[in-house]
């Protein structure tokens, strides 16, 4: 434990990134349908996977996390291989990549966009370990891929084609040129305020495929695919109370305890929680808020099906960029807020509502709400509240920009949110560090 508390903050996390995937690929022999392991394997590797698609009624329970643990040791594997040094960023595509893999990325999809960006440092004779990040976040259009390969330009799945792979190609090299080139570029846009900063590049690379590849050319491609009743909730539960469990027992014997209480004490925002807090406080948290996340699906009676097991650990990827309970209550509570209230004025008017607060969509939606933490944390928990709000009542739009192909639709729809609030903020708002050394005075 000693050798492991005084590691450095990136051979720490690609321990803890490794331990995940080996995690997850032990889950999968657990399941009660591991019998059909692989060909709800190979289901999964061979069908559209549209937004949003249940990899859980698509491929099985054990299929699912064959499919996150293979995709999980990969990434440990890039890291490692080309020697990155791993940070809060890294965590924060790590654990993204890792959830979209119950509901739209696997082993297969995920290599064509990380080709170009590879392509790209040719081109700017870059370092290769330098981009890695870049690389997990082009994954975002995984669905748009598997779409080519096996569908493209029919309505039914005809499987693997030489013209579909050629597509994959060309269309991955180009995500990849663009998401690797505008990256840097997207906190200019949302002033940091955004956690799920890569959700610029890669929407409006996807913005653009959905203009030329499909509206200009007429291709209209069926939806979802897979059947979101299939849940389990004792399924979800038990996996991430274990795991969750695991990281609170680490980090308290790590000397965390003392750390984290401080840290959610803290009121203002702290960007790279191992970084400047130390591995054990991270760790903490990680476990503390995956539990909370947890916990507030459970209390709004979300189905547990693929899409929202995985949408736990893309929301909990930002816990190293500062995202705590503390910074993120207001966002949830701003949710529930805002679908009751215009659930009451719905039914004022005889309208159809279907936008509830535990709707697969608005699940979806909270779940990158969470990228406005650091609203609560400049200006104040009631202007993360409005925030989220805001972000409530354009979620469910967005996906008409790209067709659906856009994992990153609800970090997207809060780059459209920081657009809207953030001048408004900074016109007529005092910043809350600003408030308390008033107070203080």
């Amino acid at each position: 434990m000693k050798k492991i508390k005084n590691m450095s903050e990136s051979s720490f996390l690609k321990l803890f990134f490794a331990f995940v995937g080996v995690v997850f690929l032990a889950a999968a022999f657990c399941m009660p349908d591991r019998a059909n392991m692989l060909p709800g394997f190979w289901q999964i590797l061979s069908q559209p996977c549209k937004v949003t698609t249940n990899y859980f009624s698509v491929g099985g329970f054990a299929a699912t996390f064959l499919n996150m643990g293979l995709v999980a040791l990969i990434m440990a594997g890039l890291f490692h291989v080309t020697k990155t040094k791993v940070n809060n960023v890294s965590t924060l595509a790590f654990l993204l990549t890792l959830g979209f893999c119950s509901w739209g990325i696997h082993v297969i999809n995920m290599w064509f966009t990380m080709l170009g960006v590879v392509v790209a440092n040719l081109i700017k004779k870059e370092k290769f370990y330098a981009n890695v990040n870049a690389m997990l976040f082009t994954t975002g259009v995984a669905p748009v891929i598997s779409d080519l390969l096996v569908r493209y330009p029919h309505a039914e799945t005809i499987g693997f084609n030489l013209l579909g792979i050629v597509l994959a190609v060309i269309v991955g090299v180009i995500v990849g040129i663009i998401v690797s080139a505008g990256l840097p570029h997207s906190p200019n846009v949302h002033k940091g305020f955004n956690l799920y900063s890569a959700a610029l590049p890669v929407g409006m690379a996807m913005f653009f495929v959905n203009g030329m590849l499909y509206k200009v050319m007429g291709v209209e491609l069926p939806g979802t695919t897979g059947d979101m009743a299939v849940a389990s909730a004792p399924i979800a539960n038990i996996f991430c109370i274990a795991l969750f469990s695991l990281f609170v027992i680490f980090g308290l014997a790590m000397g965390g305890g003392k750390g984290y209480w401080e840290l959610l004490k803290n009121r203002s925002q702290v960007a790279n929680v191992s970084g400047t807090q130390g591995n054990a406080v991270w760790l903490m948290n990680a476990g503390v808020f995956g539990l909370f996340i947890l916990a507030y699906y459970n209390l709004i009676g979300a189905s547990f099906n693929g899409v929202t097991f995985g949408l736990i650990f893309c929301m909990l990827c930002t816990c190293n960029s500062g995202s705590r309970p503390t910074n993120v209550w207001p966002i949830m509570l701003g949710y529930v807020v805002a679908s009751t209230v215009t659930g009451w004025l719905s039914a004022a008017l005889g309208a159809n509502f279907t936008l509830a607060v535990n709707a697969q969509a608005i699940v979806i939606g909270l779940c990158y709400a969470n990228g406005l933490s650091p609203i609560c944390d400049k200006y104040g928990w009631a202007y993360a509240f409005v925030a989220s709000m805001i972000h409530y009542c354009l979620v469910t739009l967005v996906p008409g920009l790209h067709g659906g192909f856009c994992l990153y639709n609800g970090g997207f729809t809060a780059i459209f949110v920081c657009i809207i609030l953030v001048p408004v903020l900074e016109k007529f708002c005092t910043l809350k560090a600003d408030r308390l050394a008033a107070k203080a005075k």
